[in-house]
């Protein structure tokens, strides 16, 4: 990265790219154990197993979460997952933006509006 901390657009692309099949996988395993969770509390059974199954399930979300933030990237939400790049715009903080169901990352918002300030990158 050109600063410490910080992404250019190409490298948090690259990163991006990188952590797809991660996240991928995330998602997956996100839904898999929301449907164990609920097997276990008594809701309708499943195929994918019980109590050991959704514990693993949890764990490897966890291995993941941790993976996509060694990468410098903000995990700023997950279910839909939303992740943030820092960075900087005509000399402005901000943050990267790419939502599941992003096609690519094409969107930022200043450090100072969150989400809600998401626009199109220029």
């Amino acid at each position: 990265m050109a600063d410490p901390g910080l992404f250019t657009l190409a490298e948090a692309r690259a990163v991006l790219a990188e952590l797809r099949p991660s996240l991928d996988e995330l998602v997956r395993l996100r839904a898999d154990a929301a449907e164990l969770s609920a097997a276990v509390r008594g809701g309708l059974p499943t195929t994918l197993g019980g109590v050991p199954e959704g514990k693993a399930a949890e764990a490897r979300l966890d291995e993941l979460m941790t993976e996509i933030q060694s990468h410098g990237v903000e995990l700023k939400g997950f279910a839909p997952l939303l992740l943030d790049f820092p960075s900087t715009l005509d000399g402005v903080p901000v943050l990267l933006c790419w939502l599941e169901g992003d096609q690519a990352l094409e969107w930022y918002h200043r450090t100072d509006l969150g989400f809600l300030g998401r626009r199109r990158l220029p």
